[in-house]
């Protein structure tokens, strides 16, 4: 440790993000990175904001890419969305403006990994809601008390997800805190809870482009919510960075959301690729968990998961291993395009046959 280090800095834990390797003819499905590009639109318009009003600041409230996000939903006005630099920026803002309070958060034991980050970060208490035996979040796990709930839906690494029923039901019983549900992954298959936000104020919802949009290169994320939660997150923002998103990152958002063709077509394609994918390798023996996200959760009962992912990196497939109790013989597949995900289930014949 650096002796110049601040005690903040000697004490945090980092959030270890999924390996980026530089290897040539990689089949990479580790990082939950969409298989298709992003918008052509998207790339045309980050093109044209390519000139020379980069020497201005951007828009510090992104009052054009919330109108876009307002409009896309519908019943959703742009005071009611927040957009910052990644979701896991906003994330960041919404643990010091939303969740820290003199109860403890709570949070699935098994979860998205920067929720501890953040609490440690910001010094706040947290407890841990154990998942069932089939990685299941159960609704009456979270009615005590609480500074706030946080949940990813449909979960990670599972890709389990909870109905909005469920949801509704913990914003309901939970009205003086804040319930935020992470939904980096709803696009594949879940429901939003942005539908309940008009119901119920103390129901945030945090979205990324970097999964649906095929954006996670320009690093762009919103929330969604009551105008008053809005607000406090915008404190935050404003007292730590007043133009979170350059020009070429709220250009390309725009386009980007308002190109819903684009967005449907590449979203059904990894659907029907993780249907394809979890028939053959439940063919293969594995099991794999119900997911509605652009991932599967999986093992197989008779080969230990890490050695099943060397195996696979010695051909040239990459694939995320948790070694963390409770899953540590599951590996987390990206879904990858048809002809990735047949390379793998061809890679895994080999190896469990």
């Amino acid at each position: 440790m650096s002796r110049y280090w601040s005690e903040t800095a000697r004490s945090l834990t980092p959030y270890v993000p999924g390996e980026q390797p530089k290897l040539s003819n990689l089949v990479k499905l580790n990082t939950n990175e969409n298989p298709y590009g992003p918008s052509p639109k998207a790339l045309a318009a980050i093109r044209n904001a390519t000139n020379e009003d980069l020497r201005l600041y951007p828009d510090p409230e992104g009052s054009r890419l919330r109108a876009a996000i307002a409009a896309n939903f519908g019943n959703i006005a742009p005071e009611q969305v927040f957009v910052g630099n990644s979701s896991d920026e906003v994330l960041a803002h919404v643990f010091l403006a939303l969740l820290k309070h003199g109860q403890p958060v709570l949070f699935p034991d098994i979860t998205y990994s920067f929720y501890p980050v953040y609490c440690q970060r910001y010094g706040i208490a947290y407890e841990t809601i154990p998942l069932t035996d089939r990685f299941e979040i159960r609704r009456d796990d979270y009615l005590r008390a609480n500074g706030g709930i946080i949940f990813p839906n449909p979960n990670a690494p599972t890709g389990r997800a909870l109905p909005l029923t469920d949801i509704r039901h913990i914003a309901a019983r939970n009205p003086d805190s804040v319930v935020v549900i992470d939904e980096a992954y709803v696009d594949f298959g879940a429901e939003s809870a942005i539908a309940l936000v008009n119901e119920y104020p103390n129901l945030l919802a945090v979205h990324t482009l970097s999964k649906s949009r095929s954006l996670a290169g320009l690093r762009v994320g919103y929330a969604i919510g009551d105008a008053q939660l809005i607000e406090g997150l915008s404190r935050v923002k404003n007292s730590f960075n007043s133009y979170p998103l350059d020009r070429l990152a709220l250009a390309g958002a725009c386009a980007a959301i308002e190109d819903r063709e684009w967005f449907e077509r590449t979203r059904q394609a990894v659907i029907q690729t993780r249907g394809r994918l979890t028939a053959d390798l439940e063919n293969l023996g594995f099991e794999v968990i119900p997911s509605t996200a652009n991932f599967i959760f999986t093992r197989h009962p008779r080969h230990d998961a890490a050695e099943l992912a060397q195996q696979l990196r010695r051909r040239n497939i990459i694939v995320r291993h948790f070694r963390q109790p409770r899953i540590e013989q599951y590996l987390r597949i990206t879904i990858g395009t048809q002809e990735q995900c047949n390379l793998l289930v061809a890679a895994f014949r080999e190896i469990v046959l």
